[in-house]
């Protein structure tokens, strides 16, 4: 059975979709199936994956509306062994129509049941709100990875959010597990992202994740070529990081 892994922060430009990307493919390239869902209207994990947005008629707003089985919005991204169902600016409107249904924080889970056992892991990229749609996200996942920058503001929000994950295992998941925090944006030769990794390691332990992703230009290239960065710089610093999430993920999952 795969694992679904939500990530999440409602703080926006924290690297989740940076993550969503090169998380799946590094998984795919030490050769486990995945599945990248793209819960965010921004359709960035689409585009960053080679999609083209504005050609996709069955993305993830049909398959929460449920008016089109999730296998018929699979697609082929260009990593390897990375499958994608994409998104499409029509995603914005979903809040909306989901809220007077019933089951409403239901609608992912139930949609993407079907799928568990094709794949070895499935991510859901969110949305970085705290809205509907990353309450769909939750409730269909298994585990959540926070990503938090190593930058001043970092660890405000984190609270709300840590919040948000106790209220969905009360009422809606009692299996969600929080997978780890990961540090992103790490830049070594700043006094200020070595406090903020200090900080969050105090505080939380155990639940961070030992790899951390540096700042790494090559990682913010990749996406305007459609490419992960495992496909367009393998040999970068960004690359090497994702690898070895993926292998510290892998690890924890198999143990």
């Amino acid at each position: 059975m795969g694992k679904i892994i939500a990530i999440a922060n409602q703080k926006g430009g924290v690297g989740k979709t940076t993550t969503s990307i090169n998380l799946a493919a590094s998984l795919g390239a030490l050769e486990k199936k995945v599945l990248l869902i793209d819960a965010d209207p921004q359709a960035n994990a689409s585009s960053g994956l080679g999609i083209d947005i504005d050609a996709v008629e069955i993305g993830s707003y049909q398959v929460l509306e449920h008016t089109k089985p999730a296998k018929d919005a699979i697609v082929s991204s260009n990593a390897p062994n990375v499958d994608i169902i994409p998104a499409h600016i029509d995603l914005v409107a979903i809040e909306i129509e989901l809220v007077d249904k019933e089951d409403r924080e239901y609608m992912l889970k139930k949609a993407i049941a079907e799928l568990k056992s094709e794949y070895d892991y499935i991510i859901i990229d969110c949305a970085p709100s705290l809205g509907l749609l990353t309450l769909n996200a939750l409730t269909a996942a298994n585990s959540v990875i926070i990503p938090i920058q190593c930058e001043y503001f970092a660890l405000e929000g984190l609270g709300k959010l840590l919040n948000t994950i106790k209220s969905v295992q009360k009422i809606h998941n009692s299996a969600l597990d929080i997978e780890g925090l990961l540090l992103t944006m790490f830049d070594s030769r700043l006094r200020l992202s070595n406090q903020v990794v200090e900080e969050v390691q105090k505080h939380f332990s155990d639940m961070v994740f030992d790899t951390i992703i540096q700042r790494n230009v090559r990682l913010g290239e990749a996406p305007s070529y459609g490419e992960s960065i495992i496909n367009y710089d393998v040999s970068s610093k960004g690359a090497v990081n994702y690898l070895s999430l993926a292998k510290e993920l892998i690890k924890k999952n198999e143990l």
